[in-house]
């Protein structure tokens, strides 16, 4: 051992005392030193949980905060579909209108938000109990996910059943679904399916089929716990009573249309734009194009054209009787008979050359 090392070590040991002593002082709680102001700050639980991710305060719907929401953005991030919001937000317009015939109430949708979220994830969030229902994208074979929490249930169980207006649905825990309380839903959901399909027919005519419905999570896995999908979540309310209504479409779903969905959504008009069209047709009667006369063609070879010179003579079989050909470009339209008209030279018209189509 070098001289003065026995030295340090004592102090070393003084020093790591001292800290011990200061700390059981101190309760247990956990300080952090800000260097040489000599101040402590102190972490309560609640900040602790804010800083890992852990606090759920924001509630079901709530975005991930802290050490959690920075980990989670590298496992999450997938691309924006503008044209997604577009048919989301037809979807409300039109469930708006088919709910309030089908309830005969006064219903309001409203979306809430579009996330993207990884599948296993969004099982393993869903509040029990619930209704799961699952359905095919006959066009895009391949499935979605349409969830009912409990409070939308029995609210449309007691809507349709004539349950007075003023008085919260009541909600029974702890027992499974009857069968009219599924058929109802499966009904509503039918509804739902309907106006999903229009909402999806301006960009692309798809036919939502309902497939089953489960109330476990684990028999409605449609994809990958891994695979990423996009989720939508609805409110629905009639008057004092109503629920959440959350539609899941895996990114796999998606994939025939994700060409459209990229495009960004530009004006006031959803799909083809009918004022744009009339305006083109109607300009397209007042083009000038060029029509050319072919009094009659030779077949020759390149060697014999090479061949003409100055006095060189081209025999055609055409005779004043002769059709003649009007030809747009290299496209052939009619076929009549040459003469004159006020000293000038016409044709007159007599057939229209048609197109094979084979």
């Amino acid at each position: 051992m070098a001289p003065g090392d026995g030295e340090d070590d004592d102090l070393l040991a003084a020093e790591w005392a001292a800290m011990t002593d200061g700390s059981s002082d101190s309760g247990g709680d956990t300080g952090v030193d800000f260097g040489d102001s000599g101040s402590t700050r102190v972490l309560n639980q609640d900040e602790i949980d804010s800083l890992l991710g852990f606090d759920d305060g924001g509630g079901h719907g709530g975005d991930g905060s802290g050490l959690a929401a920075i980990v989670n953005s590298a496992l999450v991030s997938y691309e924006r579909l503008p044209m997604l919001e577009v048919v989301f937000d037809r979807l409300v317009r039109l469930m708006s209108t088919s709910l309030r015939n089908f309830t005969s109430d006064n219903v309001e949708v409203s979306l809430d938000n579009i996330t993207s979220i990884r599948f296993g994830d969004y099982l393993n969030s869903i509040p029990l109990p619930a209704m799961l229902s699952v359905f095919k994208a006959e066009e895009w074979d391949n499935f979605g996910l349409l969830t009912i929490d409990s409070a939308l249930i029995y609210s449309v169980v007691d809507v349709l059943l004539g349950g007075r207006r003023g008085t919260a649905a009541m909600r029974i825990e702890g027992r499974p679904y009857t069968t009219i309380e599924r058929n109802l839903v499966e009904r509503m959901v039918h509804v739902v399916l309907g106006d999903l399909s229009a909402a999806f027919d301006p960009l692309s005519p798809v036919t939502f089929r309902f497939d089953r419905l489960e109330t476990n999570p684990r028999f409605a896995a449609i994809a990958r716990p891994a695979n990423a999908a996009v989720l939508a979540r609805l409110r629905i309310d009639m008057e004092d009573r109503g629920g959440r209504l959350e539609l899941l479409l895996p990114y796999a779903t998606l994939e025939p249309v994700r060409e459209i969905l990229l495009q960004m959504f530009m004006g006031e008009k959803f799909g083809r734009d009918s004022i744009w069209e009339n305006h083109l047709a109607g300009e397209l009667w007042h083009t000038a194009v060029d029509i050319n006369a072919v009094l009659d063609e030779i077949p020759t070879t390149l060697r014999e054209v090479l061949a003409w010179e100055q006095g060189s003579e081209i025999v055609f079989n055409a005779a004043p009787s002769s059709l003649v050909n009007l030809r747009c470009g290299a496209v052939a339209m009619f076929r009549g008979r040459m003469g004159q008209r006020n000293g000038n030279i016409a044709i007159k018209i007599d057939s229209r050359i048609t197109k094979d189509p084979n």
